[in-house]
Formats: structure tokens, C-alpha cells, sequence
């Protein structure tokens, strides 16, 4: 009996896993970009039993205090949140459109710069809640990609599949005359085995035979 009640709790707790809303910035969880330049901040959420009233923020870590951004709730899917926003130079361009909640930093300055936070709750899951971090790195201009190393790497690599094939080539090559040798020895052997034949006299030799005497 226990392990009966084992086995539906422990299914029932895999389903509710599976359900849970999960909050996501991609692949890349960070962004360098230029001071003075705008940027997206990428979020979208995702739930297995679908939304109610998802409530969803955008916070900022200033030096360990966490600000908010911006916040709204999405009433169901599809629906295109009234979203209020906290601080200057920020605009929500997510519209809930394929669940996204992305924002848009304008002009960014260096004070922008560090770790922001995606914030949701949904109610439809008993408030199951889920948050992703992402990184803003604010930088005067872009280096540029020193791509030598990468190039020399490139170029020991190409050489070293070139001299195999050459060494493959000369290798077959040198098969190829060897066997051609060979053959021609052969046939030399031959012939000259031949020609040894009919000097001797041996069978099959061309020598002239002296006839049999005749009895008298």
C-alpha cells in the first residue's frame, strides 16, 4: 500500500514538474554593447497547462538592491499586457506575442550596465514561479575579434591534410610502379627461360635432331 502511495506521488510530483512555468533569455544569457546604443533584453515564459493572470517584472541589481523595471499581468494567452514601466528610457516590446515579454533599453549609459532579472508567477499553477537572469555589459566601443591565433591554427591544419594527401599519392604511386616492375620481371624471366629451353636442345626446342640409323 505505501508503495502504491509512493507511486502516485511520485507521478503526480513528475507531471507537476513538467508543468511548471519556466522563464527564459536564450541561449546567450548576456549582451556587450556600446554606450549610447539601444538594446533588447530577451524573455519569454513557457507553461505546459497554459496561463492565467500571469504576473511577470523586470528587475535590476543596483549593487545588491534589486529594482524593478517594469511589471504587468497577462490575463490569458494572446492578450497584450498593460505594462507599467519604472524607469527612463525603457519600453516594452513583447506584446505576449509567441510569450514574449522582451524589453528595450534606449541610449544606454554605463549605469545600465550589470544584471537584470525575469520575473513570473502564475496563479493557474498555484503560483508556481520561475525567474531568469540576464547580463548587460556596457562598453566605450566593440573590440575587435584577433582572429591570428584562429588563422595559424587554420593554416597547420590545412598543411597537415595537404602533406598527408601528398604522402597518400606518392605512397600509391610508388605501389603502382613497383607492381608494373614486378609484372616486367616476370615476363623477362619467362622468355629468357624459353630461349634456355632451345639452346639446350630440350623438348619443344627447335635444335635439329639427328635421325635414327637404319638397320642393315
Amino acid at each position: 500500500m505505501c508503495l502504491k502511495i509512493q507511486f502516485i506521488i511520485g507521478s503526480f510530483l513528475s507531471v507537476w514538474s513538467a508543468q511548471a512555468l519556466e522563464m527564459s533569455v536564450g541561449k546567450i544569457p548576456f549582451l556587450q554593447a556600446v554606450n549610447g546604443s539601444t538594446v533588447t533584453l530577451p524573455c519569454t515564459y513557457a507553461s505546459c497547462i497554459g496561463i492565467e493572470n500571469l504576473y511577470f517584472n523586470w528587475q535590476f541589481n543596483d549593487n545588491g538592491t534589486m529594482q524593478k523595471v517594469c511589471e504587468s499581468v497577462i490575463p490569458s494567452e494572446g492578450v497584450v499586457p498593460d505594462v507599467t514601466i519604472f524607469r527612463e528610457r525603457v519600453e516594452f516590446v513583447g506584446k505576449n506575442h509567441q510569450n514574449n515579454v522582451s524589453i528595450l533599453l534606449l541610449n544606454i549609459t554605463f549605469e545600465d550596465g550589470g544584471q537584470y532579472t525575469c520575473f513570473g508567477r502564475n496563479p493557474k499553477e498555484h503560483h508556481k514561479n520561475h525567474s531568469a537572469i540576464f547580463n548587460l555589459i556596457v562598453v566605450d566601443e566593440l573590440r575587435e575579434v584577433d582572429n591570428t591565433l584562429t588563422i595559424i591554427i587554420a593554416s597547420a591544419v590545412g598543411g597537415a591534410i595537404a602533406l598527408l594527401m601528398g604522402f597518400m599519392l606518392l605512397k600509391n604511386f610508388t605501389l603502382f610502379v613497383l607492381t608494373k616492375l614486378e609484372e616486367k620481371n616476370k615476363e623477362c624471366l619467362v622468355t629468357s627461360s624459353g630461349i634456355d629451353n632451345t639452346e639446350n636442345g630440350l623438348s619443344g626446342s627447335k635444335a635439329d635432331s639427328k635421325p635414327t640409323p637404319k638397320k642393315k
